[in-house]
C-alpha cells in the first residue's frame, strides 16, 4: 500500500488500493477476554475468535505474490498474515484456539500481555527452547506464555492442518521495548523488524479487518467474538496540521532549471505534490497553507522542513540548480590548528609519544558529569582532567612489558559547576621513561629522570614556542608531591601544573621512582603565543662581537626563588645583559640558617661594539643592587 500511494504520487496514476470488505460478526461466544497488564508496552490489542476454519493451501494468486515477495506460502492462514504484513505493514499472528485451551487447561481463555519472569521458557516456531528474562515481553493464555509479542510465536500453538478454530492478534507494541526483547534473544523476524522501526497506529483495524476479511473468504471462517484493549491517545493527535510557506520553499530548495532559464516553485506545484501524497491543504494567506497530514504519515510529516523536503523528492532533484563556486580556493588550517600541530611537533620533538584515551571514565569523583544511559559502569562519567587517564597508561604499559611511557595528549575534560555544566580543552602529559639513548655503560639498566630533566623537557618546548612560563611551588593535587610541585604561570594567568607523583600513589600503582606528569590549559597557552611571530618569523641578526661574562654569587633565603631572582637580574640588566644561568647551589657548613648560596652566570653583549670594562661595570652594580634592595642576598662577589 505505501508503494502504491508512492508510484501514484510520483506518476500522477489513480491509486487503488482494496477494498476492506465487511466483516461478519455473529457475537456468540464470550469465552475470551483480554487482560494487559503493560499497556505502555502494548497501548492496543485486538483479539477475534474464528471458528469453523478448513485449512488448505492458498489459493496460487496469493501464493504467487507471497513468492515474488520472498515469502514461502504455508497455509491459507499463516498465508494471509504473511500477506497483509506486505500490504498493510501490520504483523498479524494466528493463535490454534483449541491447542491454547488445552495449554491452560481452561475453556474460559484470559489472553494477557506482560514481561517475563526470570527462568521462564518458550519454545518457538523456529523450535528453539528460548530462556527468557525480564526484557521479553510475552503474550500469555491464562497466564501461560505462548508467543514472544512482537518477535515470535510459539510452537505449541502454532495453527497446523487440523486447525479448526483460532485466534487472531492484530497489535501495537512499544519499538524500543521490541528491540530490547528481540536482542536480548539474539532473534530479528520479519514482525520485529517492522515494530523496531515503528508501525502505523492509525490503521490498525483496517489491517486486522483486511485478515479477517480474507480468512472468512479463503478460510471459510466465521467470527464468534472479538475483544479490544485500546489506550492509544485520541486518534485526532494522528492527524495535525503544519504551517508552510512558500517563501521558505524556495528558500531551502533554491531555484529550478526552466530550459535556459531559472526560476521558482509555484504554488500549483506544491499543492499538486502535497495533495498527492493525501494532504489536505487550506490555503490561509497568499503563498501560505495548512496543511493537514494524512494518519498515516503523521509519524514522518512532523515539521514545516519535512514537507519541504517531501516536495523536492517528488519534484525532482535532478531539476534543481546545482550552482558550484566559480573559482575554487586551496584549502588551509585555521589559526589555532597550525598552533596545535606545532605544539605537537615540539612535544614529539621532546621524545614524547602522542596518546589517544577513552572521554568516559569510571564515576565517583567531585565535579563529574555522570550519564543518563552509559554502556559500561566502568565508562558511565566524562572525565575531569587527563592526568588520572595518563597515570592509568603508564601503569597498563609497565604491566604489558612494554617499559615506562612518556607520552602527551591534547583532550577535552568536563565537569560541573553551580551555573553549568564546563568544558575546556587541555594539553597533559607523563614522563617517567630513562630519556638518554644508550643504556650499554649502565649494564643495560635504566637511570631515573630527575626533577630537573623532566621541568627541561617543558622548557625546551616553551622555548621553542617563544613563552616565558614562570614555576611557583605548590601543593595543591593530591596526587602529586607536596614538595615537588609548581603551578605554572605566564603573563600573570595560570597555565597548568607540574610535579612528580606522589610516593604513596606510586606504590599503590607499582610504578617506577620517579614519574612526572603535566597538565596545562591550552586556550590559555595559545592565547598567550605570538601569532605574528609564528606566521611572519622575524629574523634577528647575530652579534659579531664578542661576551664579557660576570659570575655572581651570593646568600639568598630560601623562601626566594630562582625564577624571582633571574626576573630582577634581567630587569636591572636589561640592555647589555643577554644571558643569565645559574650554575651552583650550595646549601650546608658555612650557609647561614634558612639561607642558600648560588651562583649565576651573567653574560653582557652588544650588537654594534665590544663592551668595555667601564660600559659593564655600572651595569653590573646595578643587578647587584637590585638583589640587596629586592631580596636582602648577602652578596659574596
Amino acid at each position: 500500500v505505501g508503494i502504491a500511494r508512492e508510484v501514484a504520487a510520483l506518476t500522477g496514476g489513480k491509486l487503488s488500493i482494496p477494498e476492506i470488505a465487511t466483516v461478519e460478526n455473529t457475537q456468540t461466544a464470550k469465552n475470551l477476554t483480554l487482560k494487559i497488564s503493560e499497556t505502555q508496552a502494548c497501548p492496543a490489542y485486538i483479539g477475534t475468535v474464528v471458528e469453523n476454519i478448513k485449512i488448505a493451501p492458498s489459493p496460487e494468486w496469493l501464493q504467487q505474490r507471497l513468492r515474488s515477495a520472498g515469502v514461502r506460502p504455508i497455509n491459507n492462514v499463516v498465508d494471509i498474515t504473511n500477506y497483509v504484513l506486505l500490504e498493510r505493514g501490520q504483523p498479524l499472528h494466528a493463535f490454534d484456539k483449541n491447542r491454547l485451551e488445552s495449554l491452560s487447561g481452561e475453556e474460559q481463555l484470559i489472553m494477557g500481555v506482560r514481561f517475563a519472569k526470570t527462568g521462564e521458557t518458550l519454545k518457538t516456531l523456529d523450535g528453539n527452547n528460548r530462556n527468557l528474562s525480564p526484557q521479553n515481553l510475552l503474550i500469555t493464555a491464562n497466564n501461560h506464555p505462548v508467543a514472544l509479542a512482537g518477535v515470535m510465536g510459539g510452537e505449541a500453538t502454532e495453527v497446523y492442518e487440523g486447525t479448526q478454530s483460532l485466534v487472531l492478534e492484530a497489535a501495537l507494541f512499544d519499538s524500543v521495548v521490541i528491540r530490547r526483547s528481540s536482542r536480548s534473544l539474539g532473534l530479528r523476524s520479519e514482525a520485529s523488524g517492522r515494530y523496531e522501526r515503528g508501525v502505523n497506529r492509525a490503521e490498525l483495524e483496517i489491517a486486522c479487518h483486511r485478515a479477517l476479511s480474507l480468512i472468512q473468504e479463503l478460510a471459510a471462517g466465521v467470527i464468534v467474538q472479538q475483544q479490544i484493549s485500546d489506550y492509544r491517545p485520541d486518534i485526532s493527535t494522528w492527524s495535525h496540521s503544519i504551517d508552510l510557506r512558500l517563501d521558505k520553499i524556495n528558500q531551502v530548495l533554491g531555484p529550478i532549471e526552466l530550459g535556459q532559464e531559472t526560476g521558482e516553485l509555484q504554488p500549483e506545484d506544491v499543492e499538486k505534490i502535497l495533495t498527492a501524497l493525501g494532504c489536505e491543504l487550506v490555503k490561509t494567506e497568499e503563498n501560505t497553507w495548512n496543511v493537514t497530514v494524512p494518519p498515516y504519515r503523521y509519524r514522518d510529516l512532523e515539521r514545516e522542513i519535512d514537507l519541504i523536503e517531501e516536495i523536492a523528492r517528488l519534484y525532482g532533484y535532478d531539476k534543481f540548480c546545482d550552482t558550484l563556486p566559480e573559482k575554487s580556493q586551496a584549502g588551509y588550517l585555521s589559526l589555532d590548528q597550525e598552533l596545535i600541530r606545532r605544539l605537537r611537533g615540539y612535544l614529539r620533538a621532546e621524545g614524547l609519544t602522542e596518546l589517544m584515551q577513552y572521554s568516559l571514565v569510571k564515576p565517583g569523583e567531585d565535579k563529574q558529569i555522570v550519564l543518563s544511559n552509559p554502556l559500561f559502569a566502568e565508562y558511565s562519567a566524562l572525565r575531569t582532567d587527563l592526568i588520572s587517564g595518563l597515570i592509568t597508561a603508564f601503569q597498563y604499559n609497565l604491566e604489558q612489558g612494554n617499559g615506562s611511557l612518556n607520552g602527551f595528549e591534547i583532550g577535552r575534560i568536563f565537569w560541573r559547576e553551580e551555573e553549568g555544566l564546563q568544558e575546556a580543552e587541555v594539553l597533559a602529559g607523563i614522563i617517567g621513561g630513562d630519556i638518554t639513548s644508550g643504556k650499554w655503560s649502565r649494564g643495560g639498566k635504566e637511570k631515573a629522570i630527575t626533577w630537573f630533566e623532566a621541568k627541561g623537557i617543558l622548557e625546551s618546548v616553551f622555548k621553542e614556542l617563544k613563552l616565558l612560563v614562570e614555576f611557583q611551588p605548590e601543593n595543591r593535587d593530591s596526587r602529586l608531591h607536596p614538595g615537588r610541585t609548581a603551578s605554572l604561570w605566564i603573563k600573570g594567568n595560570r597555565l597548568g601544573t607540574f610535579g612528580q607523583i606522589h610516593p604513596q600513589l606510586r606504590r599503590e600503582k607499582d610504578l617506577p621512582e620517579a614519574v612526572y606528569v603535566f597538565q596545562l590549559d591550552l586556550d590559555t597557552l595559545l592565547d598567550a603565543w605570538d601569532h605574528d611571530d609564528l606566521l611572519i618569523p622575524k629574523f634577528s641578526s647575530y652579534s659579531t662581537y664578542p661576551a664579557s661574562d660576570r659570575d655572581l654569587a651570593f646568600f639568598a633565603p630560601m623562601k626566594v626563588t630562582v625564577c624571582e631572582l633571574e626576573k630582577v637580574i634581567n630587569k636591572a640588566g636589561k640592555g647589555l645583559l643577554s644571558f643569565v644561568e645559574l650554575f651552583d647551589e650550595y646549601r650546608g657548613e658555612n650557609v647561614p640558617a634558612g639561607q642558600r648560596s648560588l651562583a649565576f652566570r651573567l653574560v653582557y653583549r652588544a650588537s654594534d661594539r665590544t663592551l668595555t670594562e667601564n660600559e659593564i661595570e655600572p651595569v653590573h652594580n646595578q643587578v647587584r643592587s637590585a638583589l640587596v634592595e629586592k631580596f636582602g642576598v648577602n652578596l659574596r662577589s
